[in-house]
């Protein structure tokens, strides 16, 4: 649940997670994000071991099994960050609900972001990148995968046909209750 503070603008949670499929965005919105509030930033990509990454560049798609450890690995580091008293920002697919269970369970501060846009346009910008990773031939197998957060996971679900600022600027401001700074 999102608190309030005394002026009525939201309580900002401890540690957002920004979210979905490969080349929607993540890294990119989640690290600007992440400098505009003034809060530390991971990318889930780096929680990865070595084999799931080698699988990845190989065109596999992960199974449940290669996920655990990356999601226990990332949640490890938000559940870090909120017993510091810190704030972050970390990207992760979280294609599933279970896997955002894993996220967020019952962390009433920690907050998904959905980064939501569809399949041709996020193949687009995939196959425009270079040096990830994650080939475009897996983005349908992540989109098979994809299970859309439901109200009540309380998401904050974004488009992502607007340019990286402008995505921010809608998510700071829905986060804080006014502009990202810079934005």
């Amino acid at each position: 649940m999102d608190g309030a503070s005394a002026n009525g603008n939201p309580t900002p949670p401890a540690v957002v997670v920004v979210m979905g499929v490969s080349g929607s965005g993540k890294t990119t919105v989640a690290s600007l994000l992440a400098g505009r509030l003034g809060w530390e930033f991971e990318d889930g990509d780096d929680f990865h071991p070595a084999a799931n990454v080698e699988k990845m560049q190989a065109g596999t798609p992960l199974t449940d099994e290669d996920r655990w450890p990356w999601l226990a690995a990332i949640a490890a580091w938000i559940d870090t960050v909120r017993a510091e008293g810190r704030h972050g920002v970390v990207t992760c697919s979280g294609l599933k609900r279970a896997y955002r269970d894993v996220l967020v369970g019952d962390r009433p501060d920690v907050r998904l972001v959905y980064l939501k846009g569809d399949r041709e346009l996020i193949g687009r910008r995939m196959a425009a990148r270079h040096g990830h990773f994650m080939p475009t031939s897996l983005l349908d197998s992540q989109f098979r995968t994809l299970q859309e957060p439901s109200p009540e996971e309380n998401p904050l679900v974004v488009s992502v046909g607007a340019t990286p600022q402008q995505i921010v600027a809608e998510i700071g401001e829905a986060l804080t209750g006014r502009p990202a700074q810079g934005a």
